[in-house]
């Protein structure tokens, strides 16, 4: 009787013949279908769930788990990054250690990257989202830039809040956005900020709580 990682290497080998470049065989699994176009090259330890469609020129880096989704052509996905039931456009760049979870779509060369986490979100081309930051329950416009550890707080503890996010608007470093939240077309949110009411396109909001500079620390004995 055949087993399964010989029908995978008979899978995987069909599939090199159709055109695919597989850098190890035997370190790739197909647990579903998988549609590829031409000049399409997989590393290491990648695995397929579902139905997946890759396009043309499209490279996934090692250790990748895609499920159940469309990837348009020229595209990067870079390594230990996890999609899930997504759509990612033409051009894209995703990851390290990238996740995009069901219901996402991401717009034509966008930038997804090192430790980002994507949910139940939409956004327009352009958009660049590279360090540290959560996205969820979101709409965001055309080049908008969220900057290192950025965040939507989209649970109330009972619903699940969405926010909107327009045209090529600028969130910076540290900020909260405190869904339901609307952020106007262009409009600069400075870094640190949490914002939890509308800002009208092209407007700067910043929400700082101003330090206090407190008495004198004992010396350390010595």
């Amino acid at each position: 009787m055949e087993s399964k990682r010989e029908a995978q290497n008979k899978l995987i080998k069909r599939m090199i013949e159709q055109g695919l470049q597989v850098e190890d065989p035997a370190r790739v699994d197909v647990r579903g279908t998988l549609q590829f176009g031409s000049n399409v090259n997989i590393d290491i330890n990648v695995i397929f769930k579902g139905d997946v469609v890759l396009g043309n020129d499209i490279i996934i880096a090692p250790n990748c788990i895609i499920e159940d989704c469309k990837i348009d052509s020229n595209v990067e996905i870079k390594e230990n990054s996890t999609i899930t039931s997504s759509i990612i456009g033409k051009g894209c760049r995703i990851g390290p250690y990238a996740r995009i979870r069901p219901e996402s779509v991401i717009g034509a060369s966008s930038h997804i990257g090192n430790f980002v986490e994507i949910k139940n979100t939409v956004m327009g081309a352009g958009c660049k989202i590279n360090h540290h930051s959560f996205v969820g329950d979101a709409t965001l416009g055309r080049d908008v830039i969220i900057a290192a550890g950025s965040i939507t707080c989209n649970f109330t503890g009972s619903r699940t809040e969405s926010s909107i996010i327009g045209d090529h608007a600028f969130i910076g470093s540290g900020v909260q956005l405190i869904a339901p939240c609307r952020i106007g077309e262009g409009a600069f949110i400075a870094a640190g900020s949490t914002i939890t009411q509308e800002v009208p396109a092209k407007k700067l909001a910043i929400c700082r709580v101003q330090a206090m500079v407190l008495k004198d620390l004992p010396e350390k004995n010595s």
